[in-house]
């Protein structure tokens, strides 16, 4: 694999932490800011509004800029947006500056998604993408605890400056190892936004909304299911997120090189996979071994959608896949969000803490049906994809089919 792969893994990191950090250091932030911890949530959701708004904004902005260059100063303002959260002086600058390291996220992931499968032969397009998802679910492993950590020890604002510095690192990286990467001759906002004019591109989008909504549906509340139901003490939560995060790494490692080998499958059965597994936690969730066993295949089968996901809106979108691929993320955020309410829906319902993994499962089945709908309406899923050489000798890869 190309050095520029670890260069993005690297952003990904960065990106990853901050991301889910907050959740860790809500108490902390509320504390030191004088709000409630439920108002300090806000913050969760501020940066998901970011991630929504800045991933087609951004991408539509920067589509005549050179790639290399967009990702650099897609950092650049990830860094930024860090560092004014380290510095805010109130709550409210606060959610500024997380709605701001929000802005490049979905820009970011997308841009990066395109390069990465441009840097490898077409048949390990998928394996590259998936490389670089591997920094994200790191994140989940080793940043978010130590960051997490180091706010509780050292204030929260030493979080976000490490985050920040972490994107110092991160631009030079990308300066360093991606190569340049010449624009499609037809390159531009129009052709962009015609590409998510395609049947496919919007089923795929409607596929990650539900089906990844199916994971955030327990996730928001893993932390309240293992300490009021499975009866883990609150310091073990820390321990549980780390599970699920290298459950996540398993399934970014599995799910590469089944996207490649076979795409809609990989997607049919790791959606089907999710809803069984959200099934199942319902009953291992009152068992302490169990329950944590479940938490590490949930995180797998739950991130086994995301580079199919990736890949199908990539190569739907032929030759203009960045706004597509940007979307998609918008797409996992609204799925965070709205998987994160209907579950909060079900408990406020009296259905009881577990029930938001029936809610989950629910969603992934409602992600399925919309996939293999869109599998029987492709009349083109068989057609093979072709490799187009560049001036630059950089792969560019174009979809047939």
């Amino acid at each position: 694999m190309p050095l520029a792969l670890l260069a993005l893994a690297v952003s990904a990191f960065g990106i990853g932490t901050t991301e889910f950090v907050m959740m860790g250091l809500l108490p902390n932030v509320a504390d030191d800011l004088g709000t409630s911890v439920p108002t300090a949530g806000y913050l969760v959701s501020a940066y998901a509004i970011g991630v929504v708004v800045g991933a087609p904004l951004l991408t539509a902005l920067g589509s005549r800029v050179p790639r290399k260059r967009m990702l650099i100063l897609l950092m650049a303002l990830f860094t930024v947006g860090n560092l004014a959260s380290a510095l805010a002086p109130s709550f409210g600058l606060l959610v500024a500056g997380r709605v701001l390291a929000g802005l490049p996220h979905g820009a970011f992931f997308g841009v990066g998604a395109v390069v990465a499968a441009r840097l490898v032969a077409e048949e390990r397009r998928a394996r590259a993408v998936a490389t670089m998802f591997l920094g994200l679910t790191i994140a989940n492993i080793v940043g978010v605890p130590v960051a997490t950590l180091l706010g509780q020890r050292l204030g929260w604002r030493a979080t976000f400056l490490v985050v920040a510095a972490i994107g110092v690192v991160a631009m030079a990286a990308l300066a360093r190892l991606v190569p340049r990467i010449s624009l499609d001759q037809q390159a531009g906002l129009r052709h962009e936004l015609g590409a998510l004019r395609d049947r496919q591109v919007v089923l795929g989008l409607l596929t990650a909304v539900f089906g990844f909504a199916g994971v955030f549906a327990v996730y928001s509340y893993l932390a309240s299911m293992m300490t009021e139901v499975t009866g883990l003490a609150e310091a073990s939560v820390t321990v549980v997120l780390a599970l699920f995060g290298i459950g996540m790494t398993l399934g970014a490692l599995i799910a590469g090189p089944l996207t490649d080998r076979a795409l809609r499958p990989t997607l049919y059965g790791s959606l089907a996979a999710l809803a069984a597994v959200l099934v199942l936690f319902d009953f291992t969730v009152h068992v302490t071994w169990a329950a944590l066993a479940t938490v590490v295949v949930l995180g797998a089968v739950g991130f086994m959608t995301t580079t199919p996901l990736q890949m199908l809106v990539m190569n739907k979108a032929r030759h203009a896949p960045t706004l597509a691929s940007a979307s998609n993320h918008s797409a996992f955020n609204l799925a965070n969000a709205g998987g994160a309410w209907l579950g909060g829906v079900a408990i406020a319902a009296g259905w009881g803490w577990t029930s938001p993994t029936l809610v989950g499962a629910a969603l992934a089945v409602v992600g399925l049906a919309i996939a293999v709908t869109a599998g029987a309406l492709d009349h083109d899923r068989h057609e093979p994809s072709r490799v187009v050489a560049t001036s630059d000798s950089v792969p560019r890869y174009s979809e047939v089919g």
